[in-house]
């Protein structure tokens, strides 16, 4: 098991737990040996591109696939062997899907709360994902930020104690996003486990507690992001402590007198962008000062000074640039799209589902 999983907390205080889980689909091995943990009140973000066993490691944490080795505990309990205990407990957010078209919100989050004992006010999850204005619109007739809102709604219409998340920000304008993030947060001041897949770093880096990195169905790469960032590998022939420094500014500055002015090597890796590799014995912050007032004695602005790798550039030096650009990572495809399933009730195909999910990672 990688360092760091079973670690950071123990079977019974953990909200979930999996060791060495393997999931295949006939000679093809989709996810091979994962192991990872959250902690209750804990964000775990799970990234990779796709076909590297994202999916399928969610789908046995929910209860909706059996592995073929290894195990899996969410809330103490086997997501397979005790689902239908277990359903209650959680919530699920799907990328699409799920719901019958003709309902609009208010009914949908009506209809979903009849199934739990002690469901949380339908009036108050519209309010909280702003979906007010749109409470009558049928499924169907919402935009695709609004249909994410309301799936994500419905996740925590039955007061899950941990809930899954699937590209919570995909197609989602910049309100719904910040209404995303204040869901998250608030989840986890109500120490409620959020696990999450995502092909946004952006918004892995802004949300998560813990990242968990899948490459091929092996756990590659997992920590806190900013651990994540400093801790990967450089680029072969890089020079400092490794704690480089980003900027933006105006194009075509003068890089040789800015590099002698601040003591460092200075590039403009692309019109407007800078990096900063200060020596080993001084430091990124005194260069990063130095930096700032080098521009303002020229009267030039200075845009979105970075010190470190972002978690972006850290994704691609683990998993590698050609693998994840090869692998459609920014076009958000394979998604999943399954029918919702009742508590109590687990049947591997959803409502009016047609077709197979077989080989899907």
């Amino acid at each position: 098991m990688p360092a760091g999983d079973m670690n950071r907390g123990t079977d019974r205080f953990a909200a979930v737990v999996c060791h060495d889980l393997v999931v295949r689909y006939g000679d093809r091995t989709a996810v091979d040996r994962v192991s990872l943990t959250a902690e209750r009140g804990e964000v775990l973000c799970i990234l990779g591109p796709n076909g590297a066993g994202k999916t399928s490691t969610v789908e046995c944490l929910e209860g909706y696939r059996r592995p073929v080795s290894g195990s899996a505990l969410v809330l103490g309990l086997d997501p397979w062997k005790e689902h239908r205990v277990l359903v209650h407990r959680i919530g699920v957010m799907l990328q699409r899907g799920g719901v019958y078209p003709m309902l609009g919100p208010r009914r949908a989050l009506s209809l979903f709360a009849s199934y739990y004992e002690h469901p949380e006010d339908p009036d108050a999850l519209l309010d909280l994902l702003r979906l007010r204005e749109v409470a009558t619109t049928p499924w169907r007739h919402l935009s695709g930020g609004e249909q994410a809102r309301l799936s994500l709604a419905l996740a925590l219409v039955g007061r899950p104690e941990v809930v899954f998340l699937d590209e919570p920000t995909a197609g989602v304008d910049p309100e719904g996003r910040l209404a995303v993030r204040d869901v998250v947060a608030g989840l986890r001041e109500r120490a409620v486990s959020v696990v999450l897949t995502t092909h946004e770093l952006a918004e892995a880096e802004r949300l998560a507690d813990q990242i968990v990195i899948l490459h091929r169905g092996s756990v590659v790469a997992e920590g806190p992001p900013a651990s994540l960032a400093s801790h990967a590998v450089e680029p072969a022939g890089s020079a400092g402590t490794g704690e480089e420094i980003v900027f933006g500014a105006a194009p075509d500055l003068d890089v040789a007198a800015l590099g002698s002015a601040v003591g460092a090597v200075v590039v403009e890796e692309s019109p407007g962008r800078y990096r900063v590799t200060p020596p080993s014995e001084v430091s990124a912050t005194a260069v990063s000062a130095a930096v700032g007032a080098w521009l303002a004695e020229k009267g030039l602005a200075l845009r979105d000074l970075r010190i470190g790798q972002s978690l972006e550039e850290a994704y691609l030096t683990i998993v590698g640039t050609s693998e994840a650009e090869s692998s459609t990572f920014a076009q958000h495809r394979g998604r999943r799209s399954r029918g919702w399933r009742a508590p109590g009730l687990r049947s591997r195909w959803g409502p009016r589902r047609r077709g197979t999910r077989a080989g899907r990672s």
